[in-house]
């Protein structure tokens, strides 16, 4: 499913309705990333520290046709 290379995608993230870099789905099963939002650090594949400007990335949450599909976790992020 994940056209892009997921394990590049971690930093800082905004959310966003509109012009994202990635739509997302939020699954709870069969991910093709794990992500664990933290609140420093966010400096490996899968950690997320949600932000309100100058993001690394802008991510808009979506039920069809994402770009590709994450879950929560509290631990072992990254690639599924």
């Amino acid at each position: 499913m994940a056209d892009c290379d997921v394990s590049r995608i971690f930093g800082k993230i905004q959310w966003v309705t509109s012009f994202p870099d990635y739509k997302v789905e939020v699954v709870s099963s069969f991910p093709d990333l794990r992500v664990k939002l933290v609140n420093a650090f966010p400096d490996a594949p899968g950690k997320w520290q949600i932000v309100d400007a100058f993001p690394d990335f802008k991510i808009q949450i979506v039920t069809s046709f994402p770009d590709f599909r994450i879950q929560y976790v509290s631990s072992f992020p990254g690639p599924a």
